[in-house]
């Protein structure tokens, strides 16, 4: 493993430097719904250990992924250990209620009061407004609403900075060019399949946003492969995008590379990510990832990929007004 290639980036404007890989913990919370696959507490807890004594220094997480499973897991282990450990940066997500939809300033209150509770922390470093396609904009940025919550939180010192992290891209765009957030968050649309995130990426690197790409195997398919994991994004995958990822695994194969290591690297290689999340459930992942990233790809099996052809459309963008 190249000690450029662990080398920390800045993220964003906040002081803060993260390593380019970043543990994903959704699956952490036990979402079987969501990726169609169980995490028992005991693989989950050995998980978090490993990822705090591994070189990477990034985990992120949610208020809502397993209805706070997640947090609580993650907050079981710090507890163990005295605390974070130091260099280390843990970011977790301000959510509506799942159960209703309230996304209000009230609901926002609740959401930071109980990921503290559960992650058993004074204050947290890093949270994103999460998945605002289920408000409106005016919701979130005006008056009483989830930035304004949040920046009484920052002004208190509860929270040290805040991003924004979300599903449809001009949806997003919209909220990055308010120069609000210091990083943007966005999923399964910067990948070898789907390049929709594109624009937001450029838009986020003109204002010197951080971008954080989840989601580089488009939920598991570019990990397992196609034929063992014919879903992306956490639904079934059409046909078209089946044939592509097939397509890429032959060719990877071709050049004695995992598909996984050119997924991941597909991300970390583009200098406008700061960070990919990859979500794990195994403590092996960990040592896993970092070889899938060392992996030496030719720039040939690039141009090849590139021209077996990828989506451009935003997935969700008509669900978008």
């Amino acid at each position: 493993m190249s000690q450029t290639l662990l080398s920390k980036r800045p993220f964003g404007r906040t002081g803060m430097f993260v390593t380019p890989v970043c543990v994903g913990g959704a699956p952490l919370g036990n979402m079987p719904e969501t990726f169609a696959f169980s995490v028992p507490e005991e693989n989950a807890l050995a998980t978090i250990r490993a990822a705090f004594e591994s070189p990477i220094n990034f985990l992120d997480t949610s208020a809502i992924y397993g209805e706070g499973e997640s947090e609580r897991r993650i907050g079981k282990v710090i507890r163990e250990m005295g605390g974070l450990p130091s260099d280390f940066v843990l970011a977790t997500k301000a959510d509506r209620c799942s159960k209703t939809g309230d996304f209000s300033g009230e609901q926002i209150k609740r959401s930071i009061e109980g990921s503290l509770s559960r992650l058993g922390l004074e204050r947290l470093q890093y949270v994103y407004i999460h998945d605002p396609e289920h408000t409106t904009f005016e919701n979130i940025m005006g008056p009483g609403g989830a930035l304004e919550v949040l920046k009484s939180f920052k002004q208190q010192g509860v929270i040290e900075h805040i991003g924004i992290s979300g599903g449809p891209i001009e949806m997003l765009i919209r909220y990055v060019e308010t120069e609000e957030f210091s990083a943007v968050e966005t999923h399964n649309r910067f990948t070898l399949l789907n390049r929709s995130a594109g624009p937001l990426l450029d838009v986020a690197s003109r204002l010197g946003v951080a971008v954080i790409n989840a989601a580089p195997y488009g939920s598991g398919m570019l990990a397992k492969g196609p034929d063992a994991y014919a879903r992306y994004a956490y639904t079934e995958a059409p046909p078209l995008l089946l044939e592509r990822a097939r397509s890429m695994a032959k060719k990877c194969q071709e050049f004695n590379i995992p598909l996984a290591a050119a997924a991941l690297q597909f991300s970390m290689r583009d200098p406008r990510v700061t960070s990919t999340v990859v979500g794990m459930t195994k403590p092996e992942r960990i040592s896993q990832t970092l070889e899938l990233a060392s992996y030496e790809i030719p720039s040939e099996l690039w141009t090849a990929l590139d021209a077996i052809g990828f989506e451009t459309d935003d997935p969700e963008a008509n669900r978008f007004n």
